[in-house]
């Protein structure tokens, strides 16, 4: 790498063209600080600066064999860093729209019509009710899978049993609510938790 330190920026672009990762360092090592300075002082922000002209630099080895410059390579990568700001800024300005149109639909639709929430409410307390009325042992292994959310080998260890005892006892609980509450309403439980 010392002998590539002298060459011009010809030399070192015919000799990325063919490869030399020795080259591509040396070209790297002269022109890093400079295009980062450049896109530091656009975008005041470090990390995304340092990402940009990261992906200019990887950008130039991927492309090494075409779409280089034959001269100006400082002018080259001048333009690319700018390109991808802008690039940048595009994507954020799409971004900045997406979520303020996100805000907007929140604002004028704040949730569901009322009709919409007092059915909830009503089915979840026929849920509440027919939960309520599975058997000791079953409600518990019940309510510690689908409202604590434990694996099935979690509640076995704690019950000291056995996982497909504890299976068994969520499918039968699952078919006692079903029957009682019909298969509708078991969809739209099962979908709500």
């Amino acid at each position: 790498m010392a002998g590539h330190k002298n060459l011009s920026e010809i030399e070192l672009l015919r000799l990325l063209k063919e490869s030399d990762h020795s080259a591509y360092n040396e070209i790297y090592h002269r022109y890093f600080f400079l295009i980062f300075t450049h896109a530091y002082k656009k975008l005041q922000d470090e990390e995304q600066a340092k990402d940009i002209v990261q992906d200019v630099f990887a950008t130039l080895w991927f492309k090494r064999d075409i779409n280089l410059p034959v001269t100006n390579l400082a002018g080259y990568l001048f333009v690319a860093v700018r390109n991808k700001i802008f690039d940048h800024f595009a994507h954020e300005k799409v971004r900045t729209k997406y979520v303020d149109s996100l805000h907007d639909y929140w604002k004028t639709n704040p949730g569901p019509p009322t009709d919409h929430r007092i059915r909830e409410n009503e089915l979840k307390g026929y849920i509440e009710k027919a939960v309520n009325e599975l058997p000791p042992k079953m409600r518990q292994v019940f309510e510690m899978s689908r409202i604590e959310e434990l694996s099935y080998k979690e509640i076995a260890a704690q019950l000291h049993t056995t996982e497909n005892n504890v299976s068994k006892q969520v499918n039968n609980a699952l078919r006692l609510i079903k029957t009682k509450l019909g298969s509708l309403a078991l969809i739209t439980f099962l979908i709500n938790l």
